[in-house]
């Protein structure tokens, strides 16, 4: 079975790749994508592909264009953080929403699931078949969890136990992720922004744009800026700019004030 991963952050690429492997041996990833530009090119130029993996916050917008800008007859399964956006995933030819982190068994189940309506149903029926069910395991998804209270990290020879109060805030550098304490320590953690947005409490980290995570406490202060966005002043001090994306300023001003 021939695959296609629409995703933007390389980690999270290798890493679903090697969970990909782990499932079914026997699937074959035709490519890879990480923007709504290469994936149309991709697909106007290359065979359907039996089954896409689609991420839906891209470096260029939402998944969902594709669909508008490329008659995509293939099924999907999308992957993301977000679960806000179940309903508009299943009015294309989505058959399960995987939330990230991505679980084996869940993977596992969404195969499964692909492979039981290919011999058994239209594809033009699955949306409408499994919405119900998958909407009900969202609102199970969306119960209050237990949410990462440390993390465990590489300090030369030493491994430290690193409580989630003591972050000041997360960010990314080329393909890694790292954490920066409120005493200005740096720390490389093995996880994808994705990954951390879904296991850190929202009501201490809100993730501003693609790049960075940060804590009611680091905020030094914030002034407008260019296209409608906010920049921010942290502390530790930051040696890049700290921008909250357009899209969620307004959720941003309404976290700051809780």
């Amino acid at each position: 079975m021939n695959v296609l991963i629409v995703e933007d952050e390389e980690l999270a690429v290798r890493k679903f790749r090697k969970l990909l492997a782990e499932v079914d041996p026997s699937l074959e990833v035709q490519g890879v994508t990480g923007s709504i530009e290469d994936s149309v090119d991709w697909l106007t130029d290359h065979p359907t592909p039996d089954l896409i993996f689609m991420d839906i916050e891209l470096s260029d917008g939402q998944s969902f264009e594709i669909f508008e800008r490329v008659d995509v007859r293939s099924t999907v399964i999308f992957t993301t953080s977000y679960d806000e956006y179940a309903l508009q995933a299943f009015k294309v030819n989505s058959i399960d929403y995987l939330l990230k982190p991505i679980q084996k068994e869940d993977l596992r189940r969404s195969l499964k699931k692909f492979a039981d309506l290919r011999t058994s149903q239209p594809a033009a029926n699955s949306v409408a078949f499994n919405l119900d069910k998958i909407l009900r395991d969202l609102q199970v998804q969306q119960q209050p969890k237990d949410y990462r209270k440390r993390f465990l990290v590489r300090q030369g020879q030493r491994l430290l136990s690193v409580e989630t109060g003591e972050i000041a805030y997360f960010f990314t550098e080329e393909r890694y992720s790292f954490f920066v304490t409120h005493t200005n320590q740096k720390f490389l953690v093995d996880y994808t922004l994705d990954e951390l947005s879904n296991e850190l409490d929202p009501i201490h980290f809100f993730r501003i744009n693609r790049a960075a995570l940060v804590t009611h406490r680091s905020v030094e202060q914030m002034q407008p800026y260019f296209g409608n966005r906010l920049a921010l002043s942290l502390r530790p001090s930051f040696d890049r700019e700290a921008l909250v994306s357009r899209e969620k300023v307004s959720d941003f001003k309404k976290w700051m004030g809780k």
